[in-house]
């Protein structure tokens, strides 16, 4: 069973920047590169988790939320077994738990959160006005 672990999570003013990073374990670096796609979801208190960008096997495509798009960057480190979410012009509504997703597949990229069977246990991002 692959284990997720986030980082990089904290509290920053408004317009300000963090790097979230999520190391996966227990795969080999050729499989992760190969097999595993992966995404950044959040979530806050009393609503559905929320997907904020998705990125494919090899790292060549992307896909982000309407409300991220152009602040945020995915992107990933196969060689380190490791996913990012460079995320910039951090605003107030960005808060929430933030987590990283899993799942092996076949090209293209996850978009649902149904879709992922592995999760990581959140790393907290709190943006203030």
């Amino acid at each position: 069973q692959v284990q997720l672990m986030e980082s990089g999570g904290g509290s920053v003013q408004a317009g300000g920047s963090l790097r979230l990073s999520c190391v996966a374990s227990r795969y080999t670096s050729r499989y992760f590169s190969s097999s595993i796609c992966m995404g950044w979801f959040r979530q806050v208190p009393g609503k559905e988790r929320e997907g904020v960008a998705h990125i494919s096997t090899g790292g060549g495509s992307t896909y982000y939320a309407d409300s991220v798009k152009g602040r945020f960057t995915i992107s990933r480190d196969n060689a380190k077994n490791t996913l990012y979410l460079q995320m910039n012009s951090l605003k107030p509504e960005d808060t929430g738990m933030y987590y990283c997703a899993a799942q092996p597949c076949v090209g293209g990229l996850l978009y649902n959160r149904y879709q992922y069977n592995s999760w990581g246990q959140g790393t907290q991002v709190t943006v203030s006005s």
